[in-house]
């Protein structure tokens, strides 16, 4: 294998996706976990107008050819804020102010709105990516560098790619998060099973109190997945969204959910409540798979109805994923009551990088001890998780 040299790649820069082929886009990010660095993806969320100038979320992705092949590839954003990233990076931005320095514009490497782990230099499978990855980030420093850009953050980074990006100067931030691990379960009963008797009695008593309340749930996938589901899908994100106000996360277009299944149906799974003979759904929840790993994405309702978010957006999606025989669910950020329910926390990763020299000099200080009192945190978060205690 030759491995590519800063000397023998061509550096192109692509104001979206869509300007690189599909095929070779995704021969990097296909044998990925997550589904959400795919070219249908980024793609919709551009052609959507989710993710454009306009929203602050200006695509700026980087292709690196040899000998005319594309061997490395990443998804990059100038932002000239930090919405919609799930790493609240303010206390940086404020420091830089009080410093006399300008925070933004900023690069971020994520996929856009998606605070799931898996992010990093987009690699050829024939390639070394281990070799290839330093090229390409050299690569971006110069021209962040060049541009007047205050740094580089990846968001959501796949730990291996972390691990690189901190030997090559990086600064890793660590960020609570919440997964569960199907540990070989028969049915969602050897789930509770594995809980003590309390939050076995409470789970039990919130699916049977829903159901008495005559609420349904169904599931769909792949052609069950109507246009008509994923319009009402928009409606109930978009309702969600609106009790946050200023804080809300509303970036996604009726024009994304209107493409998803077209251009995502592999992935996608629908989880919608009923109740009594009303053919309109009261809620729903839309989820992700890829591999052995299941998504929570999207949620929200039309009626209060008690029991019913966790239902759609917890039990539903775990009993799924035993009968699927998936191994993980990441059901999202945010939300202390999903420990209760058998959510342990993990960390999720960040890497920076301040091109002014004080300012990253501050980050390198200060970043053990940020990270200390997160893991902190999450110990005393995973001290609540109800599992019985075994000898």
């Amino acid at each position: 294998m030759t491995v590519p040299s800063r000397q023998n790649c061509a550096l192109h820069w692509h104001r979206a996706v869509a300007e690189i082929g599909r095929e070779e886009w995704d021969a990097l990010a296909s044998p990925l976990e997550t589904p959400f660095l795919e070219w249908d993806w980024l793609n919709l969320l551009e052609t959507s107008g989710s993710a454009t100038a306009a929203t602050g979320w200006l695509p700026l992705h980087l292709a690196v050819r040899s000998g005319g092949r594309l061997v490395a590839a990443a998804p990059l954003y100038l932002k000239g804020h930090s919405a919609g990233e799930y790493v609240f990076d303010h206390v940086w931005a404020n420091l830089a102010s009080r410093m006399g320095l300008a925070y933004y514009p900023k690069m971020v490497g994520m996929s856009p709105f998606t605070p799931v782990t898996g992010y990093r230099i987009l690699v050829h499978p024939e390639e070394d990516a281990r070799a290839l990855t330093p090229v390409a980030l050299e690569m971006l420093e110069s021209f962040g560098r060049s541009r007047g850009l205050s740094g580089l953050s990846f968001l959501f980074c796949d730990p291996e790619f972390a691990l690189q990006a901190e030997e090559l100067g990086y600064s890793l931030w660590e960020h609570q998060s919440f997964l569960w691990e199907n540990r070989g379960y028969g049915s969602f009963d050897d789930f509770l099973g594995e809980l003590n008797a309390q939050a076995r009695k409470n789970i039990r008593r919130e699916r049977r109190e829903l159901a008495a309340s005559g609420i349904t749930v169904r599931l769909y996938e792949g052609e069950a997945i109507t246009s008509e589901l994923m319009a009402r899908m928009y409606v109930f994100y978009a309702r969600h969204n609106d009790q946050f106000g200023i804080y809300s996360c509303k970036f996604l277009t009726p024009a994304f959910f209107a493409g998803l299944a077209g251009a995502c149906g592999s992935h996608l799974i629908l989880v919608a409540a009923y109740r009594g003979a009303d053919p309109v759904p009261v809620a729903m929840a839309m989820l992700a798979r890829k591999g052995a790993t299941l998504y929570g994405r999207y949620w929200g309702h039309r009626q209060d109805v008690p029991f019913l978010h966790f239902e759609l957006c917890y039990y539903a999606p775990m009993a799924y994923a035993i009968e699927q025989g998936l191994s993980r669910f990441d059901p999202g950020m945010g939300g202390e009551h999903k420990m209760r329910r058998g959510f342990v926390s993990v960390p999720s990763v960040s890497a920076h990088k301040f091109f002014d020299q004080r300012l990253d000099a501050v980050l390198k200080a200060h970043i053990d001890q940020i990270n200390d009192l997160e893991r902190e945190n999450m110990d005393e978060l995973n001290r609540g998780v109800p599992f019985a205690r075994r000898g």
